[in-house]
């Protein structure tokens, strides 16, 4: 992310000048800066395996070792298994889950209440979602009520999702986003980062923040100077600034 880093540096050099006017800076003066930023192809491969390994591109971390020579942060074959997880509680398959997590690592719900709560009350939502309302009730009440004694926003939670057993027509329900398949998502990116986190290994991919730190700065350099921007992230194509 030479652009990044480029942009900082002229940030800190026009916060010195205290200009009071804005510095117009071409695209061929600005690519030339650009090149004179040397940033090792070591670093950057690293930044590529680390996006594949977190987001659980398996056969491309393993492509792109072979071709690079980069060799990842964690063994290959746990983001099989991560993945597998992954998809279980993306499918409502939340007791397979659980197995395969426990399989994984059983610390890793023993040691953080609120994920094994998220994860059952998951298995709750897909109980009701089935229609089968007897047995989501005595699962709340047998496995979901304990925990919510004990901790207030678990008790808020449950009632949320109770709340689906109350209306026949789901779309009616002030609560009908648990039903939806974002919910699902969210609940498997939260198990995703936990397992990560177990790895010592970062739960987020350090590229989608290095651009999101990109923006910000290059938001801070435009009201020191007018300069080309990368407005599409996609391709990285370099605009001519402002007139």
């Amino acid at each position: 992310m030479s652009m990044f880093w480029f942009v900082l540096h002229q940030l800190a050099e026009y916060e010195s000048t205290m200009a009071t006017s804005k510095k117009v800076i071409t695209k061929e003066e600005w690519e030339k800066k650009l090149n004179g930023v040397i940033i090792r192809k070591e670093d950057m491969n690293r930044l590529v395996m680390n996006f594949l390994v977190t987001e659980g591109y398996v056969e491309a971390a393993e492509k792109f070792q072979m071709e690079s020579g980069t060799k990842p942060e964690i063994d290959l074959a746990t983001i099989t298994d991560r993945m597998a997880v992954k998809k279980a509680v993306q499918c409502g398959n939340v007791e397979d889950a659980i197995e395969k997590v426990n399989d994984l690592n059983p610390e890793i719900l023993d040691t953080n209440p609120e994920l094994f709560f998220h994860l059952q009350q998951q298995r709750l939502i897909e109980l009701i979602r089935q229609g089968r309302i007897e047995e989501a009730l005595e699962f709340a009440q047998e496995e979901l009520a304990p925990r919510g004694e004990e901790n207030q926003a678990f008790l808020e939670e449950l009632e949320r999702t109770v709340a689906l057993l109350v209306f026949e027509d789901a779309s009616t329900c002030p609560v009908k986003e648990l039903l939806d398949i974002s919910h699902r998502l969210k609940t498997a990116s939260e198990v995703n980062a936990a397992i990560l986190t177990s790895q010592s290994h970062e739960k987020d991919p350090k590229l989608p923040s290095l651009l999101k730190m990109l923006i910000w700065a290059q938001n801070l350099l435009d009201e020191k100077a007018a300069y080309p921007h990368i407005n599409n992230l996609s391709t990285g194509q370099l605009e001519d600034p402002p007139v």
